[in-house]
């Protein structure tokens, strides 16, 4: 079932009131802080230490870092001076510009702050070198504990710093961000909307300003007074122009935030006006609008001084929004709450969260390309029942966002962000999984835009009442990760995972046929098991090994050689009905039935007659035999039985078989 939100407002009763702790040994801020007072020491976190291990994964610093504690090499450290505001943040030697930018519009909601900066915590009251922050995680926010021990060289910060040099609260929540992905070298490169989404679990959208909707700067506009972070960026055609300097000043591939944004009047000429700064803390926008610029001279005095302050390179700016629009790509917003942003009135949302995984073999299907294995993906069901409010159309506004778990983490692996997206059909239907056939012949509805190596991909949808399907996917197929799928939806929608029952129907098995009306195939049998089974007229596992291996052996066309040991134990555990360790022929006549139905279908689903059957095709292969499994039992079914050329030979095929016809028979 997935985990429904019943109010998206982030207060005290849709907050969780407490976070995990993210050590290992499962110890909490307090009892940690506690611990090291009580016995007059300074906080040493074991799991994120002061070493280059904790730097970088694929090379070794440049220079000789020092781990330093801020009284070490600052006089009078605190960890906050004057409020923790935006301009309090930049940037050191790391390529982190994203996360910077993400901080800035975090410092301008009081609110999400507290959320991520726990109060209570200096350098004076009860100082034990420890301090934690919180971050929201695939549905769930952890506390991230750490010591302060920094990174330095020369006695000053090597990463992110404060203005003021005596001000450590962004170094340290730099430092626990590192930690929760593994290493500072982790926070290289990314987009400011999965930081943003770190910090409040909000629900993130993607605009290009080239091609904006009708009511841009009104959604801009909604956005910030709501509390909303905003990113922007300008696209690079290279990577000789990241972060290359324009001549207005600005900076290609380059992560920014969004202030402000205002209207003034210039001489009777209403003028749209946003607010942006570069986490650098300096380099700025020299065109229109900019600091000591001629436009500032055309308002009054009163409204000038509100907007400006004293003209410092503090890399914090006023641009007209046309000249925005033109100059900048893109603009990032992660929402605190989900509320509509392209309409005036404010509508609750109510969100279903998925957890699932791409594993290969089983549920890693791919894309449409790839209709053969596209239908094995995990599929969700979405029933939108009610049209939007104040709307003529007769459609559902919804938003869909696909999520890849710990992918910045598996980066020291060698592993990184895959390339997703996800299809929506409409399907009138009961709680299966689609087939291959439903998606042979029936084409989506709507799709993601593209596929793209991004954290999360989100869409805004609108679509007509009724049942759909949500099909993620990666690209190719055979890839493996694990996602978060969030369904927003402005009214009531139920939603919930297709496939996920556990199930057997199995049919009863037949009665033996008499002796005198036996055919002449089970007579046939009848007198090869009376040669094996010997006078007590039954047979053992190594006795069955030897009947069905001659039999099978015949069959050229199974890829066979030889049932093993492991298969015919299961097949007596099966059909052994008085416990006794072996069969006799009423309960072999039995099972010989059964197996000339497994062997039809495994030749039905050995669609190249290799004689192995594909492990995508194992789900179809339980279905027709009255089986249902979940995801995670086939994907484990998958690991088991299948070969590394993601095959299942008939051996293997049988044992899987039996064992689940024990499970479900027991």
């Amino acid at each position: 079932m997935p985990y429904i939100f019943q109010s998206p407002i982030q207060n005290e009763g849709s907050q969780p009131k407490t976070a995990r702790s993210t050590q290992s040994d499962g110890k909490t801020y307090e009892e940690l802080k506690k611990e090291c007072l009580r016995k007059g020491v300074l906080f040493e976190d074991q799991d994120f230490p002061a070493a280059d291990s904790s730097l970088f994964f694929s090379q070794k610093p440049r220079v000789p870092f020092e781990w330093k504690r801020p009284g070490e090499f600052q006089k009078n450290p605190q960890f906050i001076v004057g409020g923790a505001s935006r301009t309090d943040i930049c940037q050191g030697e790391l390529g982190d510009c994203w996360l910077l930018a993400a901080i800035a519009s975090l410092t301008l909601n009081q609110n999400t702050l507290a959320r991520v900066i726990l109060p209570d915590q200096s350098f004076d009251k009860d100082y034990a070198g420890i301090f934690h922050f919180q971050f929201w995680q695939h549905n769930e926010w952890v506390d991230v504990i750490i010591d302060d021990r920094l990174p330095t060289y020369k006695q000053r910060l090597v990463f992110l710093h404060s203005a003021e040099l005596n001000e450590f609260w962004s170094a340290l929540l730099e430092k626990a961000y590192a930690k929760l992905y593994g290493s500072y070298e982790s926070l290289k490169g990314g987009s400011t909307i999965e930081a943003m989404e770190d910090f409040t679990g909000g629900v993130a959208e993607m605009f290009d300003t080239q091609h904006p909707p009708e009511n841009f700067y009104k959604i801009l506009q909604k956005a910030l007074e709501r509390g909303s972070m905003l990113g922007c960026s300008i696209d690079i055609t290279s990577s000789a122009e990241s972060e290359a300097q324009t001549t207005t000043g600005l900076v290609k591939g380059h992560a920014y935030s969004i202030t402000g944004i205002e209207e003034v009047n210039d001489r009777g000429r209403k003028v749209k006006l946003i607010r942006v700064r570069n986490p650098w803390g300096q380099v700025e926008w020299n065109g229109a609008w900019s600091d000591n610029s001629s436009e500032w001279k055309n308002i009054n005095e009163q409204e000038r001084n509100r907007l400006t302050q004293i003209s410092l390179d503090d890399g914090e700016f006023w641009m007209e929004f046309e000249d925005f629009k033109k100059n900048f790509s893109k603009i990032e917003i992660c929402n605190l709450t989900p509320d509509s942003l392209d309409d005036d009135t404010p509508n609750k949302w109510e969100v279903s969260v998925f957890e699932g995984s791409w594993v290969r073999g089983s549920t890693a299907g791919g894309c449409r390309n790839f209709i053969d294995t596209f239908w094995t993906n995990p599929q969700f069901k979405l029933h939108l029942q009610e049209k939007d409010d104040n709307s003529d159309k007769n459609e559902c506004t919804f938003i869909v966002a696909l999520m890849q778990k710990n992918r910045r983490q598996l980066r020291k692996e060698g592993l990184d962000l895959e390339t997703v997206g996800f299809a929506i059909y409409k399907a009138d239907h009961k709680e299966e999984h689609l087939t291959k056939d439903f998606f042979r012949f029936n084409p989506s509805k709507a799709r993601s835009k593209t596929y793209i190596n991004m954290r999360e991909l989100s869409e805004r949808f609108k679509l007509p009442p009724g049942n759909y399907v949500i099909v993620p996917t990666t690209f190719k197929p055979h890839t493996e990760a694990n996602f978060l799928l969030r369904i927003f939806s402005e009214k009531k929608a139920d939603s919930a995972e297709l496939g996920s029952k556990i199930e057997a129907n199995l049919p009863e098995p037949p009665k033996p046929t008499p002796p005198h009306k036996e055919n002449d195939e089970e007579k046939g049998l009848r007198r090869l098991f009376q040669q094996i089974s010997g006078p007590d007229g039954a047979i053992s596992a190594y006795e069955l090994q030897e009947i069905l291996n001659d039999v099978l052996k015949r069959r050229r066309e199974i890829k066979f050689d030889g049932l093993s040991m492991n298969t015919c134990h299961s097949i007596i555990n099966l059909m052994d009905a008085d416990n006794s360790g072996k069969i006799e022929f009423d309960e072999f006549k039995i099972f010989w039935d059964k197996i000339k139905k497994w062997i039809a279908l495994f030749f039905t689903y050995d669609t190249d007659r290799s004689g192995t059957m594909s492990s995508y095709e194992l789900r179809s292969t339980l279905k027709a035999l009255g089986i249902s499994l979940n995801n995670t039992l086939l994907q484990l079914l998958v690991l088991r039985y299948a070969d590394s050329k993601l095959e299942i030979d008939f051996d293997d095929y049988l044992t899987c078989i039996v064992r689940l016809e024990s499970a479900f028979s027991k």
